[in-house]
């Protein structure tokens, strides 16, 4: 889903992080001699003591909220596996493939002017004209978008993805703390902030219909729901055999939007990036018998989670459009089988080379 309903998700974060405190309650006793107070007094040091032989709870880099954001997960898992895929079926079903398809080629067209947006402020008007090129034909002799005329050989303009959050990134502002919020999948505060502020900016610049309920329920269940479509088969190549699913997907979005950052750069930095620092599965050294590892000293990768199939998996969760096609065609299902890791980054590298 995108970026709505941030109140009520704020209510949960809120309510979930506001956990009670056990208040000491001392109950009237007659007062004791002074010899037996003594005792008592020489053996309080070794309270302290008690508290730190207490084991440390680590949580991984960059993911300071893992308590909160792993409770949000499951509360995920849950909403997902009784609600939302069982109605994204349904929608699957209701909707014939070619009504799908140009749903989605209407959303994804009247995003183009943002992405035009974002790629005149990082400097790239190459790439900006080319958007502008395809919206153009896309609004006209795609019917408003609903065929994506655009990216046929004739126009040779396929669709490419920008938003805020890659243009706050490419001017050096750090992700922050990674954030995972029910139906809304996997983030981070630099990420979340920009998605709010990007959702608004129609609303506020042009008003309607983009300033209306109707159009904006319609867009977040309509996509949300496609979306959901769309991913089910990486999701189940990317979670299904995972120690550790949580860890996974949050390694797998963290490598992607780094990547995404880094393709703004040219060729070179997206080549480097993705794989710098990741933050595998902590849990998956466990899968082969060896001793569980502390996973802010050596963070495991693991080996259910096939590198090359992060990105769409991750990108289909934050809400992000999937790829457009063209109507008749029907996409073959996302492959599950594992593919080098060098994939995930070389298609960033290919975008930044088009500049």
């Amino acid at each position: 889903m995108r970026w709505r309903g941030t109140s009520s998700a704020a209510a949960v974060a809120i309510a979930l992080l506001a956990a009670p405190v056990a208040m000491a309650q001392g109950s009237a006793v007659p007062a004791a001699p002074a010899s037996a107070v003594a005792p008592a007094a020489v053996a309080a040091p070794s309270a302290p003591a008690v508290a730190e032989a207490k084991p440390r709870r680590h949580h991984a880099k960059g993911d300071p909220l893992e308590g909160f954001n792993r409770t949000m997960f499951s509360i995920h898992q849950f909403l997902d596996r009784i609600a939302f895929r069982p109605l994204a079926m349904v929608y699957k079903a209701v909707f014939p493939k070619p009504i799908r398809t140009g749903l989605r080629h209407i959303f994804s067209n009247v995003g183009e002017p943002l992405v035009f947006a974002n790629d005149m402020l990082q400097l790239k008007p190459k790439r900006a004209i080319k958007t502008a090129g395809r919206f153009l034909v896309n609004s006209t002799v795609g019917i408003g978008g609903i065929l994506d005329v655009a990216k046929t050989r004739d126009f040779n303009l396929p669709h490419h993805d920008n938003n805020f959050g890659n243009t706050l990134g490419h001017y050096g502002v750090r992700p922050g703390p990674y954030i995972f919020l029910p139906l809304v999948g996997p983030s981070d505060l630099r990420d979340f902030g920009a998605g709010i502020a990007q959702g608004q900016t129609y609303a506020f610049t042009i008003g309607t219909p983009f300033d209306r309920a109707e159009y904006r329920v319609s867009e977040v269940v309509l996509t949300g729901l496609d979306l959901r479509v769309e991913s089910d088969g990486a999701l189940k190549a990317l979670l299904g055999g995972a120690v550790d699913p949580y860890a996974t997907l949050r390694s797998a979005y963290l490598q992607d939007r780094a990547a995404s950052v880094a393709a703004t750069h040219g060729a070179g930095a997206a080549a480097a990036s993705p794989l710098d620092d990741p933050l595998e599965d902590p849990a998956a050294g466990q899968a082969g018998g060896q001793a569980p590892v502390d996973p802010a000293e050596d963070p495991l990768t693991d080996p259910a989670a096939p590198a090359a199939a992060a990105p769409p998996a991750a990108a289909q969760l934050v809400g992000s459009t999937p790829a457009v096609d063209d109507l008749p065609a029907d996409p073959a299902p996302p492959a599950a089988t594992a593919q080098p890791a060098s994939a995930s980054a070389s298609s960033p590298a290919k975008a930044g080379a088009q500049e």
